[in-house]
């Protein structure tokens, strides 16, 4: 093998091998801030968008198989207020001091302009059921059944179009 080649692979495996100790040393001096109050890393937003709109397959072609009726999304109102509003707040609400101090901050699901109605449910279903790592959003496959998974679904589906019952089950309790 000429000695030109011989380097050049030497030089690779050099490469190679700084980039791991420099990445290892970078992140054990505290080069990566875990802080959710810290400004996001560069590329980081558009890592974990890539990654995640990889991992949501065919979940948009997912269609519902129940139906957005005042049932339903009663019953995806009372799930809703029990496991969710406490980081994505109800109608009306802002923030709670949970969701203030998570990063990324979740959306307010309810908040006129911020709704994000407009993913597809397949999308929405499958945030749902999986969640997302790192970002505090918990999957609910093994805590909720399929249909209750749906009932969630449609109810933040149509978020800016729910019946006067359906918001009133949203509502905070009065305070005492």
């Amino acid at each position: 093998m000429p000695s030109s080649i011989r380097w050049f692979i030497l030089g690779i495996g050099a490469t190679f091998v700084g980039l791991i100790v420099g990445g290892y040393l970078f992140v054990t001096m505290g080069g990566i801030s875990m802080e959710t109050t810290a400004h996001p890393l560069p590329f980081e937003k558009m890592v974990a968008k890539m990654a995640l709109h990889a991992s949501f397959g065919n979940a948009a072609q997912d269609k519902s198989p129940i139906a957005p009726d005042d049932t339903n999304m009663l019953a995806g109102a009372k799930l809703f207020t029990k496991h969710c509003a406490v980081c994505h707040s109800t109608p009306g609400q802002e923030h709670s001091a949970i969701a203030k101090g998570m990063f990324p901050p979740p959306p307010l699901l309810f908040k006129h302009g911020a709704m994000v109605t407009d993913d597809p449910e397949g999308i929405t279903y499958w945030k749902v059921t999986h969640g997302i790592r790192l970002s505090g959003m918990p999957g609910f496959k093994d805590t909720l059944t399929d249909t209750e998974r749906w009932q969630l679904t449609m109810l933040v589906k149509h978020a800016d179009a729910l019946s006067p019952p359906v918001l009133a089950a949203l509502a905070p309790p009065a305070p005492m």
